[in-house]
C-alpha cells in the first residue's frame, strides 16, 4: 500500500488530469460548431469539475492541505489537450473530436496507471467510478468523430 504522501501526490495527478479536461472541454465547447456538441463539451467539462471536486477531497481526508494547488504544471492545456488550441483555430469538428479524443486517451491511461496501483479501498472505488464514466465519454466522443 501507497503512503499517505505518495497517495496525496497520485491524487493531485488525477485532479490537474481533470482539470486538464475541464479546461480542454469548456474550449472546444466555446469553440465547436452546432448545440449538440456544444452541449457534449459543457457536460464533460462539468464532469471533469465535479471529479476534481471529489478528488480533492479524498485528498483532504489524508492530509492534503490545498490539493488544488498541489502538483499543478506551469501552462494550461497539456497531456494530450495541447494541439486543440491549433483544431479550434479552423473550427473543424473533425479535428476539434479528434483533439477531445487525444486528451480523453491521455485521462484514460493516467487513470489505468493509478488502477494498477495498491489502492486503500475507498479511493480504489472512487478512481473506477470515475474511470469508467472517461472510458465512456471517450467512446462517445471517438464515435462522433468517426460519424
Amino acid at each position: 500500500m501507497q503512503s499517505n504522501s505518495d497517495l496525496r501526490s497520485t491524487l493531485n495527478h488525477l485532479i490537474q488530469t481533470c482539470r486538464d479536461g475541464q479546461e480542454g472541454f469548456l474550449t472546444a465547447a466555446e469553440n465547436v460548431q452546432g448545440d449538440e456538441l456544444k452541449k457534449l463539451f459543457n457536460e464533460c467539462s462539468l464532469q471533469r469539475a465535479k471529479f476534481t471536486g471529489e478528488l480533492q477531497t479524498a485528498a483532504h481526508g489524508l492530509g492534503e492541505s490545498n490539493p488544488e494547488n498541489a502538483s499543478s504544471v506551469a501552462g494550461t492545456l497539456h497531456r494530450g489537450w495541447i494541439n486543440l488550441k491549433t483544431a479550434i483555430g479552423g473550427r473543424d469538428q473533425h479535428a476539434i473530436l479528434a483533439e477531445c479524443e487525444r486528451g480523453e486517451d491521455s485521462a484514460v491511461a493516467e487513470y489505468q496507471k493509478t488502477l494498477a496501483q495498491e489502492l486503500p479501498k475507498d479511493i480504489r472505488e472512487l478512481v473506477e467510478q470515475q474511470h469508467a464514466a472517461i472510458v465512456a465519454t471517450h467512446d462517445r466522443v471517438k464515435a462522433l468523430r468517426d460519424a
